[in-house]
């Protein structure tokens, strides 16, 4: 079984880039993510309206490809959190964290004892069943990383207290919905937002927890030590494409 990508580039403090898909579902596009050089591809399951036999098949052309999966599963029952897993993803995220129970929670959810209770099973990320147990829950204990989505204040307010669970390795903050939850709608870039990111930095630099943004400029967050960042996704990509083309359409040969 291989290492996570994401994981080896976090222990040595480098860059994620990941990509985003959730309006296209569709294994050739997953390819074309991984052939590019992306580290990982988000795989939107939370808003997307893609089956769960879509998403098996996008997780296997990430993995032919070298490319780590992090699922963003909904907020629902431990069968919606330990499917992805066992169809081969890397990573879990878990959305609109209220707190570190909630988060605790996620983790013995996705975690084989002693951090948590998932049940024994597995499919793809135990090579259909040909992995010694001893060697497929130590490598699912290790290699797979569990991310909480920093999206309600309460949640920014537990910072501290979520960052020093055990089995947890990111906090990746949702600044639009965060945005809301301030009441400042909209404001990705309001002081109440930078201000909730250096909390949550701190918290996971004390506790020596990773964190990432979904928000630009990305040197911004850098600096302030985010080592994960969303580059773009498939249907800004495809749309932008598509304008562009006929734009330039346009100005060759007139609307």
């Amino acid at each position: 079984m291989k290492p996570s990508r994401v994981l080896s580039k976090l222990r040595r403090n480098e860059v994620v880039s990941m990509a985003t898909l959730w309006a296209v579902p569709h294994w050739k596009i997953v390819e074309m993510m991984g052939l590019t050089g992306f580290d990982c591809l988000w795989l939107e399951y939370e808003h997307s309206s893609f089956s769960r036999e879509q998403m098996s098949q996008m997780i296997l052309a990430a993995r032919a490809t070298d490319l780590d999966v992090m699922v963003r599963v909904p907020r629902g029952p431990y069968n919606e959190v330990i499917k992805p897993l066992e169809a081969g993803a890397t990573g879990l995220l878990w959305p609109h964290c209220t707190g570190a129970a909630d988060a605790h929670e996620f983790v013995r959810m996705a975690r084989f004892a002693p951090l948590g209770w998932r049940g024994m099973g597995g499919s793809v990320d135990n090579r259909y069943g040909s992995v010694p147990l001893a060697d497929y829950v130590a490598h699912a204990n290790t290699e797979i990383f569990l991310a909480v989505m920093i999206e309600r204040k309460e949640a920014v307010e537990e910072a501290d207290a979520i960052a020093a669970i055990d089995g947890l390795d990111i906090l990746y903050i949702g600044p639009s919905d965060l945005s809301q939850s301030y009441g400042v709608l909209g404001q990705t870039d309001h002081p109440l937002i930078v201000a909730a990111a250096e909390r949550v930095a701190s918290a996971c630099g004390k506790h020596g927890k990773h964190w990432g943004i979904s928000s630009r400029p990305h040197a911004r967050w850098h600096a302030l030590g985010s080592r994960l960042f969303v580059v773009g996704d498939e249907m800004n990509t495809l749309m932008h494409g598509f304008r562009r083309m006929l734009e330039e359409f346009e100005a060759e040969v007139g609307p």
